[in-house]
């Protein structure tokens, strides 16, 4: 009757009267539980849903303030105290800096949608009739149906959306900044001294050489509160000579900054020492891992961070697969995204990096073979096994000894995987197996052999290439153009790492302070995270600065790892801020 919105002389209690029984002691009863009816009807109607929470979409307002009697010590929140904002216009990392502030009873969240945005779509379905003895009924029902079903649940429909957008951003910020990060140029050849910083318990010190072997540990204590300063100089200055070492990798975290001016001060006095700044983030993860066990058994786990911070300025590609991706600290609200979407991605972007620069074969690790197509954790294992107790593989082809490894494997890996001095040049090179013949060819008819030194074939190959369209050499040799396209590319530069085509690391020889900053200044600086308001650039001082994304012009594309300049906009020391601006 509420629904129908009946003509008659009846009250509604006189309608609800038949109604009454054992269970319904009373017509007002009878009317209450028919209005909770009404209120369910009117907010699981589909069309109603859809409408309000389009409006709910455009106009509705997310709402932020503090809780009452909240503690937030470090004023981590104080930016959304007092927050309001339209649904559509807040963003990502704004959701979920609200959404843990919230989870930590430190803000109270809600959305607010205004009544003509609610009401209007209810009553284009549910109007009262003045006419009828139940309107009054009705519109009871209406305010209900609003209040305690539809607008809960249209504000959690928001909520979970506006977190899934967030959620699926970070995600994206983050696989962004880790395939920057994995795609840093390696510094090879060199003999690298790792300084994992720390106060008490000391500064962890390793010298790998260029293949990554472990040369020599030890500890130095040049801080608080032991202050052996001069001590510690000395010893550096000892393996500095001893083992011909030319860069000291420093890693980022605790007591970085005092390790960074007793190494400068070092370099200061060595000609051609040089310093380099680490992520660390994840060194202590991999230290204590079943990977580090197995690959530095005779070490402490203190010392095993200092390894892996040497060895990630000499490959960050080899040594960061073997850290658990969401561990390497390059993202934003990591943790509180869906975990096994995150571990997805990260895992699909690893996979990416490792296939397109390669793997040496008779170098990888076991954590780095896992992520060549075709290959896994066991077969890995298997591969490295095989290489330990028959020696260094002489081609591609031997790989196919390796007990497990079928036709399949081979034929999916097999491109990915490098040999610098096996029995073919062509393993050097993203060539498949399967293409060596076309590549002979192309060498034959450039009038090349495998080992003309690269300078000389890519003269004779780009005449090659220009005698005939690339369409008609392709019909003639049996390939598809792209793959020929990547023969002729992977036969004048064989075997050339990628990574080699980005910039360089910054290397340093002194530090800076906060101090020496001035305005207007330009320094040149290492992107070190990306998030949707900028990115925080490494200058050289002990805080990285903030590029706002107002500030980088518009089509201007940065990402970890690269190196650009920046000018300095403004600096507050006591709150740890550096503003950073695009010169010019």
């Amino acid at each position: 009757m509420i629904l129908q919105q009946a003509h008659g002389p009846e009250t509604p209690e006189q309608l609800a009267a038949p109604f009454v029984n054992d269970e319904v002691p009373t017509p007002e009863d009878a009317l209450a539980g028919a209005r909770d009816i009404v209120a369910e009807t009117i907010s699981d109607h589909p069309e109603i849903r859809r409408r309000v929470r389009e409006q709910a979409l455009q106009y509705g307002v997310l709402q932020c303030e503090k809780a009452k009697d909240a503690e937030d010590p470090k004023s981590v929140y104080q930016t959304y105290y007092d927050f309001a904002n339209r649904v559509g216009r807040v963003r990502p990392h704004q959701v979920l800096a609200i959404n843990r502030g919230e989870a930590e009873k430190v803000l109270r969240v809600r959305v607010e949608v205004e009544t003509r945005d609610w009401r209007e779509p209810i009553l284009w379905l549910f109007r009262p009739d003045r006419r009828s003895p139940m309107a009054t009924q009705l519109e009871a029902a209406v305010e209900d149906a609003a209040t305690r079903l539809l607008l809960p649940a249209i504000e959690r429909d928001v909520r979970r959306g506006l977190t899934e957008e967030a959620e699926a951003r970070a995600i994206e910020v983050f696989a962004a900044n880790l395939r920057g990060l994995l795609s840093q140029p390696p510094l090879a050849g060199r003999t690298i001294i790792g300084v994992d910083p720390a106060y008490r318990t000391g500064c962890k010190v390793a010298v790998v050489d260029p293949t990554g072997k472990v040369l020599e540990t030890t500890t130095i204590y040049p801080h608080e509160p032991q202050r052996r300063r001069d001590e510690a100089l000395r010893t550096l200055q000892v393996l500095v000579a001893r083992h011909a070492a030319s860069l000291i990798a420093i890693g980022n975290g605790t007591a970085s900054r005092e390790t960074e001016q007793l190494v400068a001060e070092l370099t200061r006095r060595l000609d051609g020492a040089h310093y380099l700044m680490v992520n660390e983030a994840g060194a202590s993860v991999y230290s204590a891992s079943p990977l580090a066990r197995a690959e530095l058994p005779d070490l402490d786990v203190s010392l095993r961070g200092a390894v892996s911070i040497a060895r990630r300025a000499q490959d960050p590609l080899a040594e960061l697969v073997k850290i658990d991706p969401q561990s390497i600290g390059v993202g934003m609200y990591q943790h509180d995204v869906n975990q096994k979407q995150l571990a997805d991605t990260l895992t699909g972007v690893v996979e990416s990096v490792v296939n397109q620069v390669g793997v040496d074969l008779n170098t990888a690790s076991v954590a780095l073979l896992t992520y060549v197509a075709g290959v896994g954790p066991k077969l890995a294992e298997r591969i490295v096994a095989y290489r330990d107790e028959h020696g260094p593989f002489a081609n591609r082809k031997a790989l196919q000894n390796v007990p497990g490894l079928g036709p399949k494997a081979f034929e999916q890996a097999a491109g990915f995987l490098r040999l610098r001095d096996g029995d073919n040049p062509l393993d050097a090179s993203a060539i498949h197996p399967e293409s060596y013949a076309v590549a002979a060819k192309l060498l034959k008819r450039a009038g090349l052999k495998a080992t003309t030194p690269p300078p000389e074939r890519e003269e004779a190959l780009t005449r090659c290439r220009a005698a005939q369209p690339i369409e008609a050499l392709a019909a003639e040799l049996g390939v598809g153009v792209p793959t020929l396209q990547d023969i002729f590319e992977q036969l004048a530069r064989p075997g050339r790492d990628p990574r080699a085509d980005l910039p360089a690391p910054i290397l340093r020889s002194d530090v800076l302070s906060m101090d020496d900053l001035r305005e207007g200044m330009v320094l040149s600086g290492t992107v070190r995270n990306v998030v949707d308001f900028g990115a925080f650039v490494d200058i050289g001082v002990k805080q990285d600065g903030l590029l706002h994304r107002s500030q980088i012009p518009h089509g201007v594309m940065v990402g970890v790892g690269d190196v650009i300049e920046v000018a300095i906009l403004g600096v507050e020391p006591e709150r740890g801020r550096i503003s950073l601006g695009w010169p010019g």
